[in-house]
């Protein structure tokens, strides 16, 4: 039976290359008290990769989580955050990403407004179903226009092929290198009006905990310690650390695992847990062999999750008489 995990939700966040991405994730991850007040904070935390920190873009996707109070329920909530590449060029690790979570923060500049690298990603959310939240981010700049940065990220979902429902997004504005945001450009002295609004608008995860185990292996880490690390959310069950799993390969061969580690994720820390049920984003350790797209499920009643089609890369070239 499918339920509601109201203390969860899995959000990815969308920019375009020096839109503000990392830099309105530092503010959450500060303002959600996941750092100490005397800590030295390395700016751009997601950026995990010097190459990335260096040129401000994002290759491979990030997990980090956060905990917040629900005004409405008065429960706390466990927000999980994956960054996303901002890239076409990273098309098969967008897809992936955004299978894992169930809804989307749109970040667009309040002067620039959407651009092309977001469209591509944005496109695979809405298909897929998501429900946007639109952050119009900078919008203390003296070139900021945004009337006309809002209708065209009214008009770019339209030409996506969005619902009517997925059209009629909330919007929030802010300036995420002061850690500010609003319902209105008149905002607010921290990041509230953004949390209420994840909240509110980002749908919990339907999920079965009680069905038989399956998780989809959605990307590849490293842990110096543990070895290669694969990273995905349980679609369905539970997974208990040093249990026995079938992994399921593309190919469709079973063959028997043992999920020694187990881990979620707190703040910027992968936190040792030993267990986690459906709905959750988890990094599992200590497995012989794993490949993205494979599936980890309950031995007893190995069923394969649809394996992610991701689209061929692709070379577009224009054109035009020489005049």
């Amino acid at each position: 039976m499918l339920v509601e995990r109201t203390e969860l939700r899995n959000i990815a966040i969308i920019a375009h290359v020096d839109h503000g991405k990392t830099t309105l994730v530092d503010g959450m991850l500060k303002q959600a008290r996941v750092f100490r007040e005397n800590q030295h904070v390395v700016e751009r935390v997601l950026d995990s990769n010097d190459l990335e920190r260096e040129r401000g873009i994002t290759i491979l996707a990030k997990n980090t989580a956060i905990r917040l109070p629900d005004p409405a329920s008065g429960q706390e909530v466990k927000i999980n955050i994956v960054d996303t590449p901002g890239h076409a060029d990273f098309g098969g690790e967008v897809e992936r990403v955004l299978n894992m979570v169930d809804g989307v923060l749109l970040l667009v500049d309040a002067a620039e407004g959407p651009m092309p690298q977001t469209r591509f990603v944005l496109q695979k959310a809405l298909a897929l179903g998501h429900r946007a939240i639109v952050v119009i981010n900078k919008v203390d700049r003296r070139d900021a226009d945004l009337d006309r940065v809002l209708n065209e990220t009214f008009d770019l979902f339209i030409e996506l092929g969005a619902t009517e429902e997925q059209a009629e997004f909330p919007v929030v504005y802010a300036i995420a290198t002061q850690g500010r945001a609003g319902l209105t450009p008149d905002l607010s002295g921290d990041l509230h009006p953004l949390f209420d609004t994840i909240l509110k608008e980002i749908p919990a995860p339907r999920v079965d905990p009680d069905a038989p185990l399956q998780l989809l292996v959605t990307t590849l880490d490293y842990d110096p310690y543990r070895g290669v690390t694969a990273v995905g959310r349980i679609h369905a069950g539970r997974l208990r650390a040093g249990a026995s799993v079938a992994r399921i390969t593309r190919e469709g061969h079973i063959i028997p695992e043992t999920a020694r580690y187990l881990y979620a994720h707190e703040g910027l820390q992968r936190q040792e847990v030993t267990e986690a049920a459906a709905g959750e984003i988890v990094t599992i350790a200590g497995l012989e062999e794993i490949a993205i797209g494979e599936t980890l499920a309950d031995p007893e009643a190995p069923r394969p999750l649809p394996t992610i089609k991701v689209e061929e890369p692709t070379v577009r070239m224009t054109f035009g008489v020489n005049t």
